[in-house]
C-alpha cells in the first residue's frame, strides 16, 4: 500500500523517484492504463483555479510531487509534504533500471532528433514514436490521433513529453478510451534533458532546490514568465493551508 500525504488537495505519494520508478515497474504490464502526474510549483498554482483540470490530476494512478522548493517551503510553514520526486529522476531510472533487453516504449512529443542521443545513451530499442504538431491539444483531430496513436502502439511505459497541462489531458483521454495499457508519465521536459536537448542543473542545485534557477539562467526569454510570476503565484497558497489545518485541530499555532 502507498503511504499518502496531501499537500494543497491533492494527496501524493510519499515516495522518492527510485521508490516510485520500482513500484510502477512492479506492475502487470498488460493492467489498464493509468497514468502518474509530477506536479512541480507551476502546475500547483494552475491547478488551484481550475477545478476540471484537478480532477486529472486527482484520477491519476500516481501523484509525485515534482518541486523541492515546494517541498522546502511547505516544511518551514510547518507543513509535512510528501518526498519530492522529480519526473526527470523517475524516467532516468526508468529507463536505466527497469526496462528489459529489448523492450520498447512508446514516447508521445520530443523533436526526432533528439531520438538517437537518447536511444544510444539508455540503449534503447527503437521506440515507437509520434511528435504532434503544435497546437494539437486544441484541433480535435490532432488529439485524437495523439490518443490513437497510444492505444495502437501499447507499452509498459508510455511517456507523454508534450508539456502540462496538454500531456495530464492527453493521459486523461487515453484513459478513457479503455484501450490502452500499461503506465502513461506525465514528465514534461525530461525526455529533452536526458537526450542532451537541454542542459539539466548541477546535482547539487538540484538537492537545495535551486534547478529552477539553473533553467531560468539559460533560458530566460522562454522561462521568465513561468518562474517569476505563475509559478509563485503557489506560495501564498502555503499558509492558507495552515491556517485550515489548525482549524482543524493540528498541533501547531495559527
Amino acid at each position: 500500500m502507498i503511504h499518502t500525504r496531501t499537500l494543497l488537495g491533492l494527496r501524493f505519494a510519499d515516495m522518492d523517484a527510485a521508490a516510485a520508478a520500482s513500484w510502477l515497474a512492479a506492475r502487470p504490464p498488460d493492467a489498464a492504463f493509468g497514468y502518474v502526474v509530477t506536479p512541480n510549483a507551476d502546475h500547483l498554482a494552475r491547478l488551484a483555479g481550475d477545478p476540471a483540470l484537478a480532477g486529472i490530476y486527482e484520477a491519476a494512478l500516481l501523484r509525485l510531487l515534482d518541486s523541492r522548493v515546494i517541498a522546502i517551503a511547505a516544511r518551514l510553514m510547518g507543513l509535512e509534504p510528501p518526498c519530492a520526486a522529480p519526473g526527470s529522476d523517475l524516467t532516468e531510472a526508468l529507463l536505466t533500471v527497469h526496462l528489459q533487453p529489448g523492450e520498447r516504449i512508446t514516447i508521445i512529443g520530443l523533436r526526432p532528433r533528439w531520438l538517437v542521443p537518447l536511444m544510444a545513451r539508455f540503449g534503447l530499442t527503437p521506440p515507437a514514436h509520434f511528435d504532434p504538431p503544435m497546437g494539437f491539444a486544441v484541433d480535435p483531430a490532432a488529439f485524437r490521433r495523439a490518443v490513437d496513436f497510444a492505444c495502437e502502439h501499447p507499452a509498459r511505459f508510455t511517456f507523454l513529453a508534450v508539456g502540462s497541462p496538454q500531456q495530464e489531458r492527453l493521459a486523461a483521454a487515453i484513459a478513457a478510451t479503455g484501450r490502452a495499457r500499461g503506465v502513461g508519465l506525465c514528465i514534461g521536459a525530461s525526455l529533452d534533458f536526458l537526450a542532451g536537448a537541454e542542459r539539466r542543473a548541477p546535482v547539487w542545485m538540484r538537492h537545495i532546490g535551486a534547478e529552477w534557477l539553473f533553467r531560468l539562467g539559460h533560458d530566460p526569454a522562454r522561462l521568465a514568465r513561468r518562474y517569476l510570476l505563475d509559478s509563485p503565484r503557489v506560495l501564498p497558497l502555503l499558509p492558507r493551508e495552515r491556517w485550515r489545518l489548525w482549524q482543524q485541530g493540528a498541533d501547531f499555532p495559527p
